[in-house]
């Protein structure tokens, strides 16, 4: 067994009541994981342990989805409300009947969305069987399942023997992890293992699917559109992801009810008819900031790189907007390279509300806090 770093972590005033736990970073290869460090990592799930893993969408912070204690203790490690549910990871269809008591109409788009979808970046909601406790669903009757597209994550639930119950890996508010550095920066000291398997493909939350109801919903947008779902089911619907649950209500998903995402920095978002006014305005409001002191970051693609001084705003060019699916692959780890550079505000262009655009606009307005500056016409 190869412990490539291990030490005390210190405990974070935020948190106190976290023990600081001796944190193993485990390096693998994302193609050939070696089977005895992965061993070491499902022993560590079976004994009631945290272990933070990589998938294709981002690194998960894992634990057994069927023992209360080892659930709870996700929570602490995060600092994430206890009323925000899980999803559990499995490595197969047997355990699929481990976890669900879906009828046979939610067995069935299972079954269909399974065969395009999984293994892949897509999360269905169905009935829960009792055997899943309360500390995973926050006391819903449904559960969110997946199955991970990534040869490390599918091999540690396997051996494991146990679904993996897994938010992502990161301290709950923060941009989620799509590298091992970042787990490492948020949770090392607070968990038991951390596997760095390499960089993250799709680099945002999977698409979480409601199937109990008579039409399919998107409660998270993801990789997975709506356009996917409906050419498989012959039907589905996006509601409004911006209206977050009522109060006291706990959501059906993750993502769906607190700001998250978020750097250090204040991040604002401008949309626009025009996207070269939108960037004039956003130069505009960059100098505004940047003469009051302020340090300002700006979130744009390459075409809009002429718009802004790189020398004095700290600019990030991610993709093309012909691109989204890059652009939302580069984006959490933008946000969290804005608070490296000690940015104050993030200035952000809106995207296009299509396809994939949702995903990666879902996860800005979380960050933002639902701020959002529309400049209409100007």
């Amino acid at each position: 067994m190869t412990r490539i770093n291990e030490t005390s972590g210190g405990k974070n005033d935020e948190f106190s009541d976290i023990q600081a736990k001796n944190t193993v970073v485990i390096n693998l290869s994302k193609d050939n994981p070696d089977p005895e460090k992965l061993e070491y990592c499902a022993e560590v799930i079976k004994r009631g342990g945290l272990v933070c893993f990589p998938t294709e969408t981002v690194y998960g912070l894992g634990a057994n989805a069927f023992d209360p204690a080892a659930v709870k203790n996700i929570f602490k490690a995060k600092g994430r409300p206890a009323d925000n549910p899980l999803i559990v990871h499995i490595a197969g269809y047997d355990m699929l009947n481990l976890i669900c008591r879906g009828g046979e109409n939610q067995r069935n788009r299972i079954s269909l969305l399974g065969k395009e979808y999984w293994p892949g970046p897509l999360t269905m909601i169905a009935d829960r069987d009792p055997a899943v406790p309360d500390e995973v669903s926050c006391g819903l009757q449904t559960v969110g399942i997946r199955m991970p597209d990534n040869k490390i994550a599918l091999e540690l639930i396997r051996l494991s023997g146990v679904p993996i119950a897994a938010p992502s890996a990161n301290l709950s508010g923060k941009p989620s992890p799509s590298k091992a550095e970042h787990v490492i920066k948020d949770l090392f000291g607070r968990v038991d293992v951390i596997i760095d398997g390499g960089d993250c493909r799709v680099g945002v939350e999977s698409t979480v699917l409601d199937i109990t109801g008579d039409i399919p919903a998107i409660l998270r947008p993801g990789a997975v559109t709506l356009e996917d779902v409906i050419k498989v089911l012959g039907k589905g619907e996006l509601p409004d992801w911006k209206k977050a649950p009522k109060k006291g209500e706990t959501p059906r998903s993750p993502g769906m009810k607190y700001t998250h995402y978020s750097p250090d920095a204040e991040v604002r978002i401008y949309d626009g008819k025009d996207i070269g006014g939108v960037r004039s305005f956003i130069a505009k409001e960059a100098e505004k900031e940047a003469a009051n002191g302020k340090k300002v970051g700006i979130f744009t693609t390459k075409e809009g790189a002429y718009a802004y001084d790189g020398k004095r705003f700290a600019v990030t060019c991610a993709g093309t907007r012909d691109d989204l699916l890059t652009v939302t692959h580069l984006l959490y780890g933008a946000l969290r390279d804005f608070d490296k550079k000690g940015v104050d505000v993030v200035l952000a262009e809106a995207f296009p509300q299509t396809g994939v655009g949702n995903a990666l606009m879902n996860r800005l307005y979380r960050a933002a806090g639902g701020c959002v500056i529309d400049i209409g016409d100007n």
